[in-house]
């Protein structure tokens, strides 16, 4: 594994009764960079992501994740209470539906500054401050911060979500499928915020998307899997303008002839 890697993983193996979802896949990121992860439904690409994130392990194969000291973690052996600590801390999770990350009985601000209370930080008035400034950076008006994320719509909510997790300045942030199911031009103002605030505060994403314009406009380099395979990967330009496996040049015309 190289120095400079944030994470690193080597031979990562799962199956689902006989299903194969993960075979031998390695992947690497390094500070500051995007990978995106693409392929069609079933082809694995969640799945490594729950399990690069330690929300799954693997039945073979190791994640190394290398702290702001320098010291290599391996991910499936961390202890539970440090693996929810680290995701609290230097990593964040954007899901594709933001209730699944988001507390819909507690307003926006206290949304976005339980974060900051579970690391440590006590002062009200300075959460409530870091709070309506991380709404505005979302593009979410500071006089909703006393307003429930119910009565938000579905870009907001996203945005939200996208508040909660960046407030705490993590080094990484896994990101599941973040413009899913919301309209075009929503999902065109979020992606400029998302690659806006990525490239603001240098943070490392592994971003799962079926959607190769969305990894064409926020990542840097792709990989590409079918059935739990990894077939192709490089950087995203030049993987999706000249696709040598099969697989990806298939990808990549059906997306042309849409």
């Amino acid at each position: 594994m190289a120095d400079e890697t944030l994470l690193s993983a080597r031979g990562l193996s799962l199956s689902f009764g006989a299903i194969p979802a993960l075979v031998g896949v390695d992947a690497d990121l390094w500070p500051g960079e995007v990978l995106a992860v693409v392929g069609e439904s079933g082809s694995g690409k969640t799945t490594l992501l729950n399990v690069l994130s330690g929300r799954m392990a693997p039945h073979s194969g190791v994640t190394w994740y290398r702290d702001p000291e320098g010291v290599l973690h391996d991910v499936h052996a961390m202890p539970m209470p440090a693996l929810r600590a680290l995701h609290r801390s230097d990593w964040g999770f954007v899901h594709q539906n933001p209730r699944d990350s988001l507390r819909m009985g507690v307003t926006a601000g206290g949304n976005v500054g339980e974060r900051l209370m579970a690391q440590g930080m006590r002062h009200y008035g300075r959460i409530r401050a870091e709070a309506i400034d991380w709404l505005r950076q979302v593009e979410i008006d500071a006089d909703r911060v006393d307003h429930l994320p119910r009565t938000f719509s579905g870009g907001m909510l996203q945005r939200l979500q996208i508040a909660r997790t960046l407030v705490t300045h993590p080094r990484l942030v896994f990101m599941d499928e973040p413009t899913g199911g919301l309209d075009v031009s929503v999902q065109a103002r979020l992606l400029d915020l998302i690659r806006g605030l990525v490239a603001r505060l240098d943070i490392a994403v592994v971003l799962v998307t079926h959607d190769l314009a969305v990894a064409r406009l926020l990542a840097h380099r792709i990989m590409v899997m079918q059935r739990g395979v990894v077939v192709e990967t490089g950087l995203t330009d030049q993987v999706l303008d000249d696709p040598q496996h099969p697989y990806t040049q298939l990808l990549v015309s059906s997306v042309l002839q849409a």
